[in-house]
């Protein structure tokens, strides 16, 4: 693909792909009336449909050209990428998406201020999510800018304003089962293409596993080192702090969460979360299969290595680009160009709309209105959130385009793990927590998350310039996953109010509805 030209092999099924989802969108707008139509599409998405939807809402573009360019450059190490948020969904799956549908409207905040005071839970969780939520789209919207700048050769702030424009329509007309919808369809067309893909990896192979493995140890500057533990599993505790950041921080994920609201009752949402880990699990696989496949037959292929560098065109993310180019030609190329922006505009879409669930519904109607304000109203400023949110990653996207911005997804995670995770599973299955210890985890997770990734390798040297980190390991959520689980513990068990008494008595109703969802049917429709 040339720079600064238009490239129609990629741009005619992106189009193809735009107009599908313009419609899907324009169908669904006509069911768009209530706040909870914006919000969760009323619960009457099918378990299946939102198995499909969470899967579309999870694999980014980042996470599936990242992953395969990460096994691709390091081999097994890479594979903590994949398998990492895979352990989370059974977690999601087992402890979280019952109860939270059973006790939750549309929201976390919900559930979490059931028993707990809720102007103060809910302000809380509603600023980490929110933080959460920005960092991803500022990272989705480069990634979305630089695509469309790559296709169409247009100048970076007209190709994300582009986008932008799009994510608006998607977003303002469907609500959620406009953006259920894109997600569904994004799904199936990107478990074609990764099947497709290493379909054509192991036939080259002769469906060979040994084969396979054979030609990526010969290829690969490692030699049989790239199969096995390297540099990340080196530092031990690095590597079980990335571990532990990808798994518990896929279960505080906003966007991932509000989708349990979707279907209509706890069963489904446990079903929604089966659906979506087996989902995951085969694309994760696929994953594994193409990165090999990169190793295989691209890393020494001159057609794809910069003449001087003789590193990767377009470095390690290009990697499964350069893979369908060598099986695909141009065509494959162009379709997989379409299906990486498809992504971006799908997943922008679920966090926006998310945003703009936590802003309306949380905020609005529950901490500044009095009398908990008009379902209207709360429409009304749910739709203006979301067109401040997409300005706001829009403007922070150009700050940081030129950035590596690989950081921001750790940071992304490093938060939920550090705040919504602690929050959500001791709310959900601690007695003792009160109001006080739920506060002391969501600040003492926020701002030692960000504090200790600031003061470490990656943004201490890496992007301030400094010789030596303050904080030695990349990744913090192991310590500060820790603090937020410590405050809790020490500021619930000081906690002798009687407002905290009356919280702890009022666990074994909220254990109730949680496990068996009696009551749950009413509080959605109210």
């Amino acid at each position: 693909m040339k720079h600064g030209a238009a490239n129609w092999e990629a741009i005619v099924p992106f189009l193809l792909f735009v107009a599908l989802t313009l419609w899907v969108t324009r169908w669904a707008s006509r069911h768009n009336r209530s706040a909870a139509d914006f919000y969760a599409a009323s619960g009457g998405i099918s378990p299946l449909q939102n198995g499909f939807a969470l899967a579309g809402d999870f694999i980014s573009a980042a996470s599936f050209l990242g992953a395969v360019g990460m096994i691709a450059s390091i081999g097994y190490d890479g594979l903590v990428y994949g398998v990492g948020p895979l352990i989370g969904w059974p977690l999601l799956l087992f402890l979280v998406a019952e109860p939270l549908r059973n006790l939750g409207r549309f929201t976390l905040a919900d559930m979490v201020s059931f028993r707990l005071k809720a102007r103060p839970t809910r302000i809380l969780v509603a600023a980490n999510s929110l933080v959460i939520l920005l960092f991803y789209l500022v990272i989705q919207m480069v990634g979305a800018g630089q695509l469309v700048q790559l296709l169409f050769g247009l100048p970076y702030m007209s190709a994300v304003s582009a986008v932008a424009v799009l994510v608006l329509i998607y977003v303002l007309w469907g609500g959620m089962l406009g953006t259920t919808w894109l997600q569904i369809i994004k799904a199936a067309l990107m478990l074609s293409v990764g099947s497709s893909l290493a379909f054509m990896v192991l036939r080259a192979t002769g469906f060979s596993l040994d084969n396979l493995l054979s030609r990526v140890v010969q290829a690969h500057p490692r030699g049989s080192f790239v199969l096995a533990p390297s540099s990340l599993m080196a530092n031990p505790v690095d590597a079980l702090s990335l571990g532990a950041s990808l798994t518990f921080g896929l279960v505080g994920l906003p966007h991932i969460l509000t989708r349990l609201f979707t279907v209509k009752d706890g069963a489904s949402a446990r079903k929604s979360v089966f659906y979506a880990t087996t989902i995951i699990a085969y694309f994760y696989t696929a994953i594994a299969v193409i990165g090999a496949g990169v190793v295989a037959f691209v890393i020494r292929d001159p057609r794809f290595l910069d003449s001087v560098t003789h590193k990767l065109i377009g470095g390690s993310n290009m990697a499964a680009m350069h893979l369908s180019s060598y099986f695909g030609g141009d065509l494959l190329l162009g379709l997989l160009c379409a299906l990486a922006f498809a992504t971006i505009l799908a997943v922008v879409s679920g966090l926006t709309i998310s945003g703009a669930s936590i802003i309306g519904h949380d905020l609005y109607t529950h901490v500044t209105s009095r009398n908990g304000g008009s379902p209207q109203g709360a429409l009304s400023v749910s739709r203006i959130a979301t067109v401040v949110l997409i300005a706001l990653a829009v403007v922070l996207s150009q700050a940081v385009q030129h950035l590596n911005v690989a950081f921001l997804i750790g940071l992304a995670f490093s938060i939920s793990a550090s705040t919504n995770f602690p929050i959500l599973i001791l709310s959900l299955y601690w007695r003792g927590l009160t109001t006080r210890g739920l506060l002391a985890a969501g600040i003492t997770g926020l701002v030692s998350s960000i504090a200790l990734l600031a003061t470490g390798p990656t943004f201490w040297v890496g992007s301030f310039g400094f010789t030596h980190a303050l904080f030695p390991y990349a990744n913090p959520t192991l310590f500060s996953m820790t603090l937020a689980f410590a405050a809790a513990w020490l500021m619930s068990v000081t906690d002798r109010s009687a407002s905290a008494n009356q919280e702890r008595l009022a666990f074994d109703a909220q254990l109730y509805r949680s496990m068996t969802g009696v009551g749950a049917a009413n509080a959605a429709h109210h």
